[in-house]
């Protein structure tokens, strides 16, 4: 269904997912076309960024964003043309990223919204992946938190993902041996040949612990967590001392109803922790390195534009396919940076 000019078509939350998200979760409308009042305007969706913290919002616990209610049009990242403008800052054809959700129109006071300019005009979906969010995510996790030095072992999950896949060629810069975990041999040998990681591990595979401790001889001095579960196992057993872990992200419980029954690790983490002296940090982007766009921006910019960091989008054509979309995405089903195209340009 293509965007129309007289219809603002929707996704709200119709109900919380209990596990999986299924399409029953999404309910879709159209509703007129909202106007701009004065101080505000009016935005048109070109791209759509899905990504795995959206699962987190349709939860009604509590965590570091308030949850979705039901109603709401669904959350998410976009790039966005100004079709209407009643506010000094912003003319009628500029192009901006913000977070305007699942929609075709959007009203917004330009708050948190950002102009494109320069290069980035010629690839807008970039300011959802490699120069946006994801971007920002890989960066300053791996530069602040996991302060890599060349020489060091460096290992990330989700090595082919938005994040991940960025995290490993940043730390190629660096001058690190860089090692992926990532889910089949076609995002192995992508990671490898395409990415340039020195190696990369397939999660699914039965011997993966055996296999992450025969590529990293020298031990693990910073993890990128993305996934959780048996992969944070299997690097636990291999870390030095001293070692980083930044923690961005945990998708393998991501639908988890409740957590594995039986013996946990937690006196084993701690201990390990303690007697390794470890940097086990989490963190939120936007909200702990925000501020710090700029410093991203001037530097992966600088990389992206001069091919140092190849990137890779997973597009999907019409917000009609966005439920269905991050199911699958939640499922590891995506390959690269998972875009929805809502229109042309």
């Amino acid at each position: 269904m293509a965007q129309s000019n007289t219809v603002n078509r929707r996704w709200l939350l119709a109900s919380r997912p209990h596990g999986a998200p299924v399409l029953d979760n999404f309910k879709y409308e159209t509703v007129p076309i909202p106007e701009p009042a004065d101080g505000e305007l009016l935005l048109r969706t070109i791209y759509l960024s899905l990504d795995p913290y959206m699962r987190g919002r349709m939860n009604a616990a509590e965590s570091y964003a308030a949850p979705l209610q039901i109603g709401d049009v669904i959350v998410g990242g976009t790039v966005s043309v100004v079709v209407k403008s009643n506010h000094p800052n912003y003319a009628v054809g500029d192009t901006v990223v913000g977070y305007l959700g699942w929609q075709d129109y959007a009203i917004s006071n330009g708050k948190f919204m950002e102009k494109l300019k320069g290069p980035i005009l010629n690839h807008q979906s970039l300011a959802l992946g490699a120069l946006g969010m994801p971007g920002l995510t890989a960066y300053f996790g791996l530069i602040d938190i996991g302060n890599p030095k060349p020489g060091e072992t460096v290992v990330v999950s989700a090595a082919t993902g938005a994040v991940g896949s960025l995290v490993g060629q940043i730390a190629k810069i660096k001058g690190c041996y860089v090692v992926g975990i990532a889910g089949g041999p076609e995002k192995c040998r992508y990671a490898v040949e395409t990415l340039g990681f020195d190696k990369c591990i397939d999660h699914k595979d039965d011997n993966m612990a055996q296999l992450l401790k025969e590529a990293c001889p020298k031990g693990i001095d910073v993890y990128f967590e993305n996934v959780g579960g048996k992969v944070f196992n299997a690097v636990l057993d291999l870390v030095n001392t001293g070692a980083r872990i930044p923690i961005c992200g945990l998708i393998s419980v991501y639908n988890a109803t409740s957590y594995p029954v039986g013996p946990d690790r937690i006196s084993a983490y701690n201990g390990k922790i303690l007697s390794k002296r470890m940097r086990v940090q989490g963190f939120i982007s936007t909200m702990d390195y925000g501020h710090r766009y700029k410093e991203f921006a001037d530097a992966m910019g600088q990389w992206v534009f001069e091919g140092k960091i190849t990137y890779r989008e997973d597009v999907t054509d019409g917000l009609e396919n966005a439920p269905q979309t991050l199911i699958g995405l939640l499922e590891g089903k995506n390959f690269g940076k998972v875009i929805i195209k809502v229109a042309d340009k």
